[in-house]
């Protein structure tokens, strides 16, 4: 957690990240939080520096690159190995992400993506391997997001 607040020209850049990091420059966002792109630079810096802003990444559509396949693999891990078996699991090959869940009996979510059926059972196999249980799967048909609104004041 960050030392400091989110003030509300930090809330409105992280919106404008979230919604185009790619194609909005210092300036778009400065036009849009009323400040300068000096500002709006050093504050990204701030951001990345304290971690709230982790990386940018491409939002990729595995369906149309040949992966037709996302998988959501539910598990339970051991309570206090959980956390540490996250680098673990995101080394399994078709693994692109793992969230930490604090409820319920399942408390690891798992995603993979494959081409076939074969490139899924793998890692369902390794997830075995590595002591925890697979409680359920579920084959996504769609996935979409959007940028948080809390972070925008429009």
């Amino acid at each position: 957690m960050t030392e400091y607040e989110l003030d509300e020209t930090d809330r409105e850049i992280l919106y404008a990240l979230q919604e185009d990091a790619r194609n909005l420059s210092s300036g778009d966002i400065a036009e849009r939080t009323d400040t300068s792109s000096s500002t709006v630079r050093k504050r990204i810096q701030r951001l990345e520096s304290e971690s709230v802003v982790k990386g940018y990444s491409a939002d990729v559509d595995y369906q149309e690159s040949g992966f037709p396949l996302r998988m959501l693999l539910f598990c339970t891990a051991p309570i206090p190995e959980r956390g540490n078996l996250i680098e673990d699991v995101l080394d399994i090959p078709g693994v692109v992400s793992v969230q930490e869940l604090v409820t319920g009996e399942e408390n690891l979510l798992v995603t993979a993506v494959g081409e076939t059926d074969s490139d899924i059972t793998p890692v369902a196999q390794a997830l075995l391997d590595m002591g925890l249980s697979v409680v359920d799967e579920v084959l996504v048909r769609s996935h979409e997001s959007t940028p948080f609104e809390g972070f925008s004041s429009q």
